[in-house]
């Protein structure tokens, strides 16, 4: 079942960039607006443990990093 959505009193200059945005896209100014909206409804990505695991994987830099970035930054004043 689909339901009809409307939006007023939208500005001509965003409607301009979603008509530029659907072009680049190769859709209709409708079909853009789906995929927006299915984007911005869509859940999360990540799971917490995953962005936990991605983060843990990164790291901070090591201590030895941070302190040469100091040290360079006062020896440069």
């Amino acid at each position: 079942m689909t339901v009809t959505l409307s939006i007023r009193n939208v500005p001509a200059a965003l409607v301009k960039r979603l008509k530029r945005k659907a072009a680049i896209h190769k859709r209709s100014l409708q079909g853009e607006l789906i995929a927006i909206l299915e984007e911005a409804a869509s859940p999360s990505r990540l799971t917490v443990d995953e962005l936990w695991q991605r983060a843990r994987r990164l790291g901070p830099p090591t201590p030895g990093d941070s302190t040469k970035m100091i040290r360079e930054d006062r020896d440069a004043r």
